[in-house]
């Protein structure tokens, strides 16, 4: 199928879409009219003020909002996917300095004992189990690199 036959299938299809859309339109209208009727109403005005005064404010041109009852709150269940804060308490963090002492890897831990990464690295630091950084100087800026 050529590119100008696409856009002439295109046209084609709108132009069928417009025409639903026209008779959805008038079938809405002739809906609507019938509704009084349907209802035992001789007149559309009457139709109107029935509705008014179903609606709250009868004649006065703006209808009462009637609210909805609010449902009970029902308790969240957490999101799949979406992980709840494990509650660190000192048996989980005997436990994470028993494994770092037996010499596993923070990521190990971590995924045994079911806590993030930090919350391990957090629990080595408070413990003196971390290295503290060396006090090196930094490395000389490109500007100021020896000449060969």
């Amino acid at each position: 199928m050529s590119f100008t036959d696409q856009i002439a299938e295109l046209a084609k299809a709108k132009a069928k879409i417009a025409q639903a859309e026209a008779k959805l339109a008038s079938d809405r209208v002739s809906a609507l009219a019938k509704l009084p009727a349907e209802y035992g109403y001789s007149n559309l005005n009457e139709f109107i003020k029935a509705l008014k005064a179903a609606a709250g404010k009868a004649g006065k041109g703006k209808a009462k909002k009637v609210k909805a009852a609010k449902p009970a709150k029902a308790a969240k269940a957490p999101k799949a996917g979406k992980r709840t804060r494990a509650k660190i308490t000192p048996e989980l963090k005997q436990q994470v300095i028993t494994a770092v002492q037996s010499g596993q890897s923070g990521a190990e831990i971590a995924a045994a004992l079911g806590i993030s990464l930090p919350s391990v690295q957090n629990i080595k630091k408070e413990a003196g189990l971390v290295k503290a950084r060396s006090a090196a100087a930094p490395a000389p800026a490109a500007s100021e690199a020896p000449v060969l």
